[in-house]
């Protein structure tokens, strides 16, 4: 049905054209709010009255008569009614809607996909510090980062997934402190216990194979422990590379790779931090105060300036955030955006104002609101009706690994990107493990499985294989629920394109509900392996077109498509 669009928008460009010159651009279709109105609404109308001075229903009428009497309209349009104050709302011919069924079988997974368009985006996200196991915020944040970057992917873009941590703040001392006293046989509660230190139970598998010399393998490093209790040095080394590779495994759990991992030590050891001072303080936006180094970041829309360097000579947190993301866009990414939790919003406007006042002082032209930010709330989990709040693992919170292995990687990702980001989410774990039409992964993985049993049965039969569906003949696929199906179908391309653009893949979640209960209620509506072969045949193609929809966007999600449950 993209064609049917394409003719059909062109159509109507050039009816907007005729009626009120230079309105070509306006040429969009809608859905109707109530579907027996039509299959698409053209709100123009009432748009190009006021500047015409003319009743938008007589506008109206003229853009009715333009459209009847293209060529695409007298292909593809049953009828064009003029609604209320002007609406237009365009009733497809059968033929049209028919469109969708063999564009998805000749295009298989691309379909909806974008040719590449030359552009680049880095996506960091997840990004935890090496203290300890992954938290559902995290996973929270993994299945967004995941999702956005594969709605970037179907969109033409090349993607680079980014990781950046801290490998030697005061964070991870206290990780080697608390390793260090677990493994000289200290425990939460003694007396002796550092009052900062961790307390999950991981701390004493670091210091238990530390001791034993263990190595450990983790994507970015590796390090081999010399297990003397006095060595600081060697336990935070050790400790940080256990600690990335059970993040590691966290990740490889939850299906989820990335390209680079960036440390935060490095901006110093590099001089990426020093450069970036010195560039702002060039800039003429500091200003030293109290014995502080200041950026006056009011000068960029932020609510008050902020310290860079503390009067001890130390930095605060946003400056080495400033010097990682001009080493983004000198690494030739102009479009970046960072996955963080809703407690960083503060660092917005800071580090913002530090990338204006660099880019002005050095001449780098980056736009104003580089990067994007998506921002995510945490998340609660509820197991037999009660909150879940620790972990005897992490001693504070509930694990990622432990989210999935009490339900499914499938499900934690469905229902972790089933809400808009900024939004409270409650994670039932018992409604994901329900297999009914309450659980949503359950309903459109369901729905996916039913019709590969069907297709299934009918090759066994039959002896015939799917790709000969794409040259059947559709006309038979005329019903209401049949063309209801196809129209959900038709609209797979755009809602990527539109996910995509406002970084929503909860986007993608609701309109998999929705196609999977278009297609419950089609087969509820028609049998599909009836006598008649004609009917047969196209019933098998258009089902066929819709489980690879399904396939196609839970393949956005990071989610399977079982062919069986």
């Amino acid at each position: 049905m993209q064609l049917v669009h394409q003719e059909m928008q062109a159509a109507l460009a050039l009816a907007l054209e005729t009626v009120s010159p230079g309105s070509a651009s306006k040429a969009q279709f809608e859905s109707p709010k109530v579907a027996a109105h039509g299959d698409w609404a053209v709100t123009a109308a009432m748009q190009l009255a006021k500047p015409l001075q003319r009743n938008p229903r007589e506008v109206a009428q003229d853009l009715q008569q333009l459209l009847l009497a293209s060529p695409a309209g007298q292909r593809w349009l049953a009828g064009v009614d003029i609604a209320g104050p002007g609406f237009l709302n365009l009733r497809l011919k059968p033929q049209a809607k028919q469109q969708v069924v063999r564009e998805v079988l000749q295009a298989g997974a691309q379909f909806g996909r974008q040719a590449a368009n030359g552009q680049r985006l880095l996506v960091e996200f997840v990004s935890a510090n090496p203290t300890g196991p992954l938290h559902v915020g995290h996973g929270r944040q993994a299945a967004l980062g995941d999702a956005i970057c594969h709605l970037f992917d179907t969109q033409g873009w090349s993607v680079h997934r980014e990781f950046y941590y801290n490998d030697a703040g005061v964070q991870i001392q206290t990780l080697a402190t608390s390793t260090q006293c677990r493994a000289k046989g200290l425990k939460p509660g003694d007396a002796a216990w550092p009052e900062n230190a961790y307390n999950g139970d991981y701390i004493q598998d670091i210091a238990d194979d530390f001791q034993a010399q263990k190595t450990v393998q983790a994507d970015d490093r590796a390090f081999t422990a010399n297990g003397q209790v006095d060595d600081i040095a060697n336990i935070r080394d050790f400790a940080v590379a256990y600690l990335r590779h059970e993040q590691d495994l966290d990740l490889q759990a939850f299906a989820v790779q990335f390209d680079h991992y960036y440390l935060e030590s490095s901006l110093y050891t590099d001089g990426r931090v020093a450069r970036a001072v010195a560039s702002l303080q060039a800039s003429g936006h500091t200003y030293e105060s109290d014995g502080a180094l200041w950026l006056r970041s009011t000068d960029f829309g932020d609510d008050k300036d902020r310290v860079m360097r503390k009067s001890d000579g130390s930095y605060t947190y946003f400056v080495p955030d400033v010097a990682y993301h001009l080493a983004k866009w000198e690494r030739g990414f102009t479009k970046v955006i960072n996955i963080q939790g809703t407690d960083h919003h503060g660092t917005i406007a800071r580090v913002r104002a530090g990338l204006q006042a660099a880019s002005q002082q050095q001449g780098l032209e980056i736009p104003p609101g580089y990067p994007d930010y998506v921002l995510h709330t945490m998340v609660r989990v509820m197991r037999g009706g009660e909150e879940v709040k620790i972990s005897k693992r992490a001693g504070s919170y509930v694990t990622l690994r432990d989210l999935i292995e009490w339900t499914s990687k499938d499900a934690v990702r469905f229902f972790l990107l089933s809400r808009k980001p900024d939004t409270e989410y409650v994670f039932d774990v018992d409604l994901a493990l329900a297999k009914n039409n309450e659980n949503p992964v359950y309903y459109v993985q369901y729905a996916h499985a039913r019709i590969c049993s069907i297709l299934k049965t009918w090759q066994d039969q039959s002896g015939q294989s799917l790709p000969a569906l794409s040259a059947t003949d559709l006309t038979p696929l005329d019903s209401p629920a049949a063309q209801s199906l196809m129209l959900q179908l038709a609209r797979f391309p755009q809602m990527l394109t539109q996910a995509c653009h406002d970084l929503a893949p909860h986007d993608v979640t609701f309109y998999l509900r929705d196609l999977a209960a278009s297609y419950h209620s089609y087969y509820d509506a028609e049998r599909i392996l009836v006598d008649e072969q004609a009917v047969k045949e196209a019933r098998l193609a258009l089902i066929a077109a819709t489980a690879q929809v399904l396939r196609n966007g839970l393949a956005v999600l990071g989610v399977s498509a079982p062919q069986s449950m």
